[in-house]
């Protein structure tokens, strides 16, 4: 009798993994102008991150303030969504950031500060302002 297992024949065939798309989404990264707005705690005023877009690479993303910790990093699951609804109603990035900066009472941890929208040069300076902070 033999101490060898047998083999399993589906370990020798071929595996075909077919690409398939996802839900609409904006790019996450651009290294053209980008607008954003500072998304604050609505139980402290804690700034928790950053909502960014810019049109001409048809990004935008959250950016978690680092100092914001695990509050920051769980409220960018309520933005992103956000943001992929926008994209899968056709908005562009700058529409979708002004409608997310409209809405005074989302759901959510946090909500957009006032007054807060200014532009950066990409969206690597808005990582790294919520990373140096």
């Amino acid at each position: 009798m033999s101490s060898e297992r047998p083999v399993n024949p589906r370990f020798n065939e071929d595996v075909h993994f077919n690409l398939v798309s996802g839900p609409p989404r904006y790019r996450n990264h651009t290294d053209k102008p980008v607008r954003y707005f500072a998304v604050v705690d609505k139980e402290n005023g804690a700034v928790l991150g950053y909502v960014w877009a810019g049109d001409e690479d048809d990004a935008a993303a959250w950016e978690p303030r680092q100092a914001g910790g695990p509050r920051a990093a769980n409220e960018g699951g309520f933005w992103i969504r956000r943001l992929r609804n926008a994209k899968e109603r056709g908005l562009l990035p700058s529409q979708a950031l002004a409608e997310l900066l409209a809405d005074p009472e989302p759901a959510g941890k946090g909500r957009s500060l006032p007054g807060s929208l200014t532009d950066a040069p990409n969206a690597a300076a808005v990582e790294a302002l919520a990373h140096g902070e």
